[in-house]
């Protein structure tokens, strides 16, 4: 067993790398553990810290992963670098403030054909929150439409950063990554830490692992944490004992202790991830620090949905699939519920369409699972009469309206960047969504937006249409900014006059009829012909906004009358149209669950 000491401070640099989506964050990363001989050229395989398929199939980065490089610098000496990639999407900002956290610096990556863009802002400003020595990178310099000067210039102008000495690169083709790793040790300050002092570490993530049982990834501000120690996590008050130490290079490599500054892991035989909250401090049972460190602001989910299993028998393994998933995404919540179109099933939270997505993937993938996801929703605070308030996460827990003051939906402030030749169809989409307008500022050849926009208007498929609007061109990045009163219904659709509570959203009332025409019309063409007239409606209250008729089956009755009298025919008309009365009023429509899966997914028409 290695029994590595901890290292000298003024010889650490924590760092993590930080950008937009597709600006060559992880392959950044593969270059500098492959320049540092962390893996040798056999093992070295692309997105080498993406290690879940889904990653590496989207080209994404979901969660954030370490790694501990060994560097020797020009100056001759050893350094030990710790580097965190980190997600580029907007749903995994979470992830990314976990990061910056645990770094002194960071590495800004921009692709030098794209320039700055929305979730590079994003990301810098949560660095410079955090006070960080921000190093800018410029990637992709081999490409044909690459202008480093533009970029460099760029920066300076929307960032306010100084990117003279910015840094030239070409993750893919190798071109610079020395240079890069100088930039570190020289202008990433070394961390600070007193190892004398009681010990005091930030966990930072934790996730489940088959063979060793919850995993916790853990920055070490004072002291030392070491193997056979008793731990206690102040916030959590609970004591475990460490069994295990050690950093990712990226392969497991056990050590004796972790020292002030530096990142690594320990395992301490805890069955549950929910007992190692993330931003916990970890200190000494027997020497405890006198206070905690500040943490991180608790996840708060932003989107809701039901997920329910095709086939009712699968909701058991649903149970079980989402318990396990849980374990390795602390972002993720869900509760019970059930339905009478699709039976049981789970409401869950997640911090965006994309975390729904990934979250419905990984279920689909990894669990085996065919599911029906019911239409997102977001938070609604409803203000009732009697001055009390409630959150509303699923539509059909509406109450009464006559019952409801008022309700208050979630707004969000859009950064969305777009080439000049999309601008009017872009302004139109936002203002089409009720957006307010905030700003439009151009930045090297492309518009700059600031939009407010309601969150339930975004939700549905906004980001699917920016992109098509804008050929894909667009980015766009949004944060929360509070409650705002909306004049808000709730919609309900009926078939055959009973309610579909799987179909109920809340909606603006002046969209509603649009909506509520949408819908009907997308379920007539959804379920199939009956014996009998089926209406599909769409209702707010007892007023019916919208409706479609699917026309009876019918059987000719009158094919074995040939000639004779009309009244023997007429007789048998009426006599098959009280049947069909009789039917409908005690006939069930079936409703298959391909209709749900397509009108849920709420693509404009």
């Amino acid at each position: 067993m290695a029994t590595q000491p901890s290292t000298e401070l003024s010889r650490i640099r924590n760092f993590s790398i930080i950008a937009h989506i597709d600006h060559g964050k992880s392959t950044l990363a593969d270059r500098l553990i492959q320049q540092t001989g962390g893996l040798t050229a056999r093992e070295m395989s692309e997105q080498v810290l993406d290690n879940m398929d889904i990653e590496k199939e989207r080209g994404i980065t979901i969660k954030s992963q370490t790694v501990r490089l060994d560097y020797k610098a020009s100056d001759g000496l050893d350094y030990v670098l710790n580097l965190m990639d980190t997600p580029g999407h907007v749903d995994f900002a979470y992830e990314v403030s976990r990061s910056l956290a645990a770094c002194e610096g960071a590495l800004l990556v921009v692709d030098a054909a794209q320039g700055v863009e929305a979730q590079t802002l994003a990301n810098v400003y949560q660095s410079i929150e955090h006070d960080h020595e921000i190093v800018p990178v410029i990637n992709k310099i081999d490409l044909p439409s690459a202008e480093p000067e533009k970029v460099r210039k760029e920066i300076e102008d929307v960032i306010g950063l100084d990117a003279s000495d910015a840094v030239l690169t070409s993750a893919k083709s190798g071109i610079g990554i020395v240079d890069v790793l100088e930039a570190i040790v020289k202008r990433i300050p070394p961390p600070k830490g007193d190892a004398s002092a009681p010990l005091k570490a930030m966990l930072v993530d934790s996730w489940y692992d088959a063979y060793l049982g919850v995993v916790i990834l853990v920055r070490v501000i004072d002291g030392v944490l070491k193997k056979g120690m008793t731990i206690k996590f102040m916030a959590g008050d609970t004591t475990h004992l460490v069994d295990r130490t050690g950093a990712f290079r990226p392969k497991i490599e056990q050590r004796a202790e972790l020292g002030p500054g530096e990142v690594g892991f320990i395992t301490a035989q805890i069955k549950e991830v929910a007992q190692a909250r993330v931003g916990d401090t970890i200190t000494d049972a027997k020497r405890p620090a006198n206070q905690a460190l500040p943490g991180f602001r608790e996840v708060q989910p932003v989107v809701f949905c039901g997920l329910f299993p095709t086939d009712a028998a699968d909701f058991e393994k649903l149970r079980e699939s989402i318990y396990k998933l849980k374990l390795n995404d602390a972002s993720f919540s869900f509760e019970m519920e059930t339905s009478a179109a699709l039976g049981f099933g789970f409401r869950c939270g997640f911090l965006g369409l994309l975390h729904l997505e990934i979250i419905q993937e990984r279920l689909t993938r990894e669990y085996d699972l065919d599911l029906i996801t019911t239409a997102p929703s977001v938070v609604y605070h409803i203000h009732l009469n009697d001055g009390s308030r409630i959150e509303l996460h699923n539509p059909a827990d509406m109450p009464d309206p006559v019952k409801i003051d008022h309700i208050d939906e979630p707004w969000i402030e859009a950064t969305i960047y777009v080439p000049d030749d999309y601008l009017g169809g872009v302004l139109k989409l936002c203002q089409d969504r009720r957006g307010i307008q905030k700003n439009l500022t151009y930045v090297g050849g492309r518009a700059q937006l600031t939009y407010e926009l309601p969150l339930n208007e975004v939700v549905f498929d906004f980001y699917d249409r920016l992109k098509s609007i804008s050929r894909g061109y667009a980015s766009f990045d949004y944060h929360q900014i509070g409650h705002r009163t909306g004049n808000l219904v709730k919609m309900t659709i009926m078939v055959n006059s009973e309610n579909v509570d799987a179909l109920s959203m809340i909606v603006h009332a002046e969209a509603a009829e649009g909506r509520g025409r949408h819908m009907c019309e997308r379920m007539k063409d959804l379920i199939p012909r009956h014996l009998f007239k089926i209406p599909i409606q769409a209702a707010i209250g007892g007023r019916v906004i919208a409706r479609e008729t699917i026309a009876a089956l019918r059987k000719d009755v009158t094919a074995k009358c040939y000639g004779g009298d009309i009244s023997r025919k007429r007789k048998l008309l009426e006599k098959q149209k009280e049947g069909k009365k009789r039917m409908r009023q005690y006939g069930n429509v079936d409703i298959p669950q391909q209709a749900f899966i397509a009108a849920l997914r709420m693509g404009e028409a």
